[in-house]
């Protein structure tokens, strides 16, 4: 069986969502995967993969920790994104899945190929908690990848059959957490304002990672540069993480136990939506702007919390392989195995089931 797989790759969490797939479906030699990434330059993704396609595809510009309409449309081009639609060949494949990338969904779903597609974006086709919706924002979510069907991901299952979350550490696993440990990715936001404000809270070792650092100590902040095998190498150490509110990162910290204070990224309906999710199930803490005083405080008094998700990704690869069954099953059987574990003290790893208790009892779908 050969598929076609299209991988948004603006963010972090689509790459590292790719990654966990690549190596799950690696299982079944009959499956032959070419990957197709867009909506990062090229030479941004040199190693993320031996072999793949790459189209330019469609990102959203940021400025100061919100999303900028007008910039988004003066940095993407639609005459190259039409293009790049009406001249990819599916011909060869009998499968196409798509993790949110544009291009290969816009092409499949102009030829009338049916399309599986797979992350946090489609849970929204369900009723989650929403916050910051206009039609913009609603037209956007709904036609920027669509897909025939999809396997939804978020946090909770809120009733629909939505998928835990994929995590993938990249070969890094759970060390002892050091709690003055703090690791920082607010890419969206002024670096130097992030690392002038991170200068300002002495209690604690702060390595702060964004766009334009260079590796350099000072003190308790440590700028580091972008890096997958870094950051993920500082993440599984530390005892909390301040981020903006994107899906991946998050769900990678509550699989380990680290405490999150996230600031969602102003205007971007996901994120938003997110910040909202994190409140209502009570995972994660909140922040509309920097402040160093709040974040001094939930460093002192924040509660640690462990959502012990399943390997959502070797299931759904046997499912694409083999199964093709119905996905309210495979909600029901993954949601079934998660645990949740909630401490005033760092959590340690491989410390059991003791003191842990089902996310869900059962998983009744309307």
């Amino acid at each position: 069986m050969k598929i076609l797989y299209g991988v948004q790759a603006t963010g972090n969490g689509h790459i590292s969502r790719a990654h966990a797939m690549q190596t799950a479906l690696r299982e079944y030699p009959d499956v032959d995967i070419t990957w197709l990434f867009s909506g990062r330059p090229k030479e941004q993704l040199a190693g993320v993969m031996d072999d793949f396609l790459w189209r330019r595809g469609m990102t959203f510009a940021t400025s100061n920790g919100k999303v900028s309409y007008p910039r988004t449309v003066l940095t993407n081009n639609a005459f190259r994104l039409i293009s790049d639609i009406n001249s990819l060949d599916l011909s060869p494949f009998d499968r196409i899945i798509v993790d949110y990338e544009p291009v290969v969904a816009w092409a499949a779903k102009r030829r009338g190929r049916e399309t599986i597609g797979i992350g946090h974006q489609y849970a929204f086709n369900y009723d989650v908690p929403r916050r910051g919706d206009n039609a913009v924002s609603l037209a956007v979510m709904k036609h920027f990848a669509p897909a025939s069907r999809s396997f939804g991901l978020h946090w909770h299952h809120f009733g629909h059959p939505i998928l835990p979350p994929i995590v993938d550490l990249d070969g890094h696993a759970r060390e002892i957490p050091i709690p003055e440990k703090v690791v920082v990715y607010l890419p969206f936001e002024d670096q130097a304002r992030v690392v002038s404000l991170m200068r300002r809270i002495a209690s604690h070792e702060f390595f702060v990672y964004g766009p334009g650092l260079s590796h350099r100590d000072d003190g308790n902040v440590h700028e580091r540069p972008l890096s997958r095998h870094g950051f993920k190498a500082d993440l599984v150490s530390a005892g909390s993480v301040i981020c903006n509110s994107g899906f991946e990162l998050i769900s990678e910290c509550l699989s380990m136990g680290i405490r999150v204070l996230a600031k969602p990224l102003e205007s971007q309906v996901e994120q938003l939506s997110n910040a909202c999710a994190l409140e209502h199930l009570g995972y994660a803490e909140v922040m509309d702007d920097l402040d160093p005083a709040r974040i001094a405080r939930w460093l002192e008094t924040g509660e640690f919390l462990q959502v012990t998700y399943p390997a959502v990704h070797t299931r759904i690869a046997r499912w694409f392989a083999r199964e093709q069954g119905q996905v309210e099953d495979l909600a029901g059987e993954l949601w079934r195995d998660v645990r949740i574990h909630r401490s005033q003290r760092p959590i340690l790893p491989d410390c059991g089931d003791a003191n842990r208790t089902p996310a869900v009892s059962s998983l009744r779908l309307p």
